[in-house]
């Protein structure tokens, strides 16, 4: 049997470029809660945890900050939430290298699932406005189980529903969270370098590989699955 059977793509920072959109909806909402606007490249780095860790980070400007009230938490959420899906895929452009990464893994007989920390209600519009819907079968939010990256349950839930055990699974992504959560999973792990791993360096994760797009990422599949069929 190959090595591995399915793989495990994060989304922001992996397969889609998503930061004006998030960024154009972290700065509505501070603007309208009377507060300037931020840099983009500021607001990058707020990215790779989850929507609402966005908008305490937003909200506070900072990559570490106290959390705020729960009554400004809700006000900023709201504000946010409606903003972002205004513009959701508006701007998110795909990374160089997805297209055919996704289409040389589908050719390999790979089964392709997302693993994001993305709500639902903002993850399956942008895969389907970006047309990258098809590629998948299956869309792991952030709300579909009970705990996210770096939790391990989205993998194991991701695995399940794709039938393969985590060892026959490969994760890719581009954060701290996705080699977290596939290390806790058992599962291998490749990142890739061009993502928004909260300003951080990938090359100070703990991973497997480090590959420049996700095209180079099937060519290290392939690979991996012919020296296991030869051995």
């Amino acid at each position: 049997m190959p090595t591995f059977q399915a793989v495990l793509l994060d989304l922001d920072g992996t397969l889609l470029d998503s930061i004006p959109d998030l960024a154009h909806a972290a700065n509505a909402m501070r603007i309208e809660l009377g507060m300037p606007a931020l840099h983009e490249d500021i607001v990058a780095t707020f990215v790779g945890k989850g929507v609402d860790n966005l908008v305490r980070r937003a909200l506070a400007g900072s990559l570490h900050a106290a959390d705020p009230e729960p009554a400004e938490f809700e006000r900023a959420r709201e504000s946010f939430y409606r903003h972002y899906h205004l513009v959701n895929g508006d701007k998110a452009t795909i990374f160089n290298g997805v297209i055919e990464g996704l289409k040389a893994m589908r050719e390999q007989g790979l089964k392709l699932a997302v693993v994001t920390n993305k709500p639902t209600e903002f993850t399956i519009p942008l895969l389907q406005r970006t047309g990258l819907a098809g590629f998948f079968q299956e869309i792991v939010c952030g709300d579909t189980c009970e705990r996210r990256k770096p939790d391990p349950d989205q993998m194991f839930y991701a695995c399940e529903r794709l039938g393969v055990t985590p060892d026959q699974a490969l994760a890719i992504g581009d954060s701290v969270n996705d080699a977290q959560a596939g290390r806790a999973a058992g599962i291998q792990v490749l990142a890739v370098p061009y993502g928004y791993n909260e300003g951080q360096d990938v090359h100070g994760l703990d991973v497997d590989g480090i590959v420049a797009s996700i095209a180079e990422a099937a060519e290290w599949i392939a690979r991996k699955n012919a020296e296991q069929q030869q051995a």
